[in-house]
């Protein structure tokens, strides 16, 4: 519980001041005198001290110095009308905010709000960096690494702020996971996170479903759609791939930054709006603006606070706490428990990882398929880089069992032709049916049809 100091000479103010302290969710210390006040301060943590300017023993400026000890605590002064000039000296000492008498209640109450909610964001960040020292992440975003840490300490810096934010890093990166950790450690957090990737939208339909539309503003518009904008209002709305968002809506985009407000397709009614913009893009932005992906004023206006994620080949440390994560969740969903040895491990480590996490991801899931109970070298299948296998071997273990070495030999030999059925059915020496019902009881989707030997369906083992 946030903790309230209350230090007022008058016991009538006091009492109430304390009454509604109390009703907002603090636990509440009172005092009528500095040296009362000094105690409690030695004795407790702060979150938010209410002062009095004149006291019988001295002024609440008299204990700013007690109180900077306590970095966190915020600091409210009251004071008559008289004495503004010492509630500006107050707010030169340290002080953040001032009341004059008598007190606006719905201001004190306001403050309260926002005190307990800061206090909330730094036990959350505390939780977070104490889950980073004991299991290697922070939130949902896996890595020990420096590279990382400067991401996380950037993402704590601005998230409790009001501020846009531009994310860039290659594909893969994750740099929707940042996006995600920005909001949920931000006051906003309870309300909506709605992502749009602006390249997924055909140009010619992002408007409306960013603004939304009116019945029959245009061809097809059959009935009134609420946009994205209006979905997240109140959180925080996040631009995936801004660069391919066409640049006549940047214009637009950058009057709601601006003014907080839009029109609907079709609608001459302004719609006000509160939320955050958080965008994203696998381009340098400057380059960008070059080339005319995006606007320079539009690139002003959100690179208010720019984030960089690193590549995975900047943060080689974090593989294999990354990969043991993808590992741990394939196991949960497939009840095994499969390990990785240490030389693939290492084989991984040695991989230029041009996908980055995300293909990371998908190697370990393949390899999880591929593997018996220990996954070696030879289950890790790497393209694109890095060392590859050759394709010809693999390696199984005594004792593994001839239903499991079945299993894995099909899926490695499905994962050297590519997916192509026809061809690892005859390496094989098997009918394409029968690779078919192999599939069927592997639990995967084969594609295609059997009798003709289609190689229409993705590879089954990726």
């Amino acid at each position: 519980m946030s903790v309230a100091l209350v230090v007022e000479d008058d016991k009538n103010s006091l009492d109430g001041y304390a009454e509604l302290i109390r009703d907002e969710g603090f636990e509440t210390l009172t005092a009528q005198t500095v040296d009362d006040a000094r105690r409690l301060v030695r004795e407790h943590t702060v979150d938010v001290a209410i002062l009095d300017l004149q006291l019988p023993d001295g002024t609440g400026i008299d204990l700013l110095d007690d109180l900077s000890e306590q970095p966190d605590a915020e600091v409210v002064m009251i004071t008559g009308h008289g004495s503004i000039d010492s509630a500006v000296e107050a707010l030169r000492r340290g002080a953040s905010d001032y009341l004059t008498k008598p007190v606006d209640i719905h201001r004190l109450r306001k403050i309260l709000g926002k005190t307990r909610a800061t206090k909330e964001l730094r036990d959350q960040v505390g939780r977070l960096r104490g889950e980073l020292r004991r299991l290697g992440r922070f939130g949902s975003l896996i890595g020990t690494s420096a590279a990382m840490q400067r991401v996380y300490d950037l993402i704590t810096r601005v998230a409790p702020t009001g501020s846009t934010v531009l994310i860039s890093g290659e594909t893969g990166v994750g740099k929707e996971l940042v996006a995600r950790m920005v909001h949920e450690l931000s006051p906003r957090a309870r309300q909506p996170f709605v992502a749009v990737n602006c390249g997924a939208v055909p140009g010619s339909l992002i408007e409306s479903e960013l603004f939304g539309h009116e019945k029959g503003s245009f061809t097809g518009a059959e009935r009134r759609r609420e946009g994205l904008l209006r979905q997240a209002d109140g959180g925080t709305l996040f631009l995936d791939e801004i660069t391919e968002m066409p640049t006549e809506l940047q214009v637009k985009l950058l009057r709601v930054l601006e003014t907080g407000s839009f029109k609907a397709v079709g609608s001459d009614r302004p719609v006000q709006i509160d939320l955050r913009v958080i965008a994203a893009t696998n381009r340098d932005p400057d380059e960008a603006v070059e080339k005319g992906k995006l606007r320079l004023d539009l690139l002003y206006r959100l690179n208010v606070f720019p984030i960089e994620v690193p590549a995975l080949r900047e943060r080689l440390d974090d593989i294999e706490v990354l990969a043991g994560h993808f590992l741990a969740e394939l196991q949960r969903s497939s009840d095994s428990a499969k390990r990785l040895s240490e030389g693939a491990i290492e084989r991984l480590c040695k991989h230029t990882w041009p996908g980055n996490v995300r293909e990371l991801k998908n190697v370990i899931e393949r390899s999880h398929i591929l593997a018996g109970d220990v996954i070696e070298p030879g289950d890790v299948r790497l393209k694109n880089g890095g060392s590859a296998d050759d394709g010809e071997t693999l390696r199984v273990s005594i004792g593994s069992s001839l239903d499991d070495t079945e299993r894995r030999l099909i899926l490695a030999t499905l994962d050297h032709t590519r997916g192509q059925k026809r061809r690892a059915a005859g390496l094989l020496g098997i009918s394409v049916k029968t690779l078919y019902n192999r599939l069927k009881a592997y639990g995967l989707r084969p594609d295609g049809d059997p009798a003709r030997g289609d190689d229409t369906g993705p590879d089954p083992a990726t």
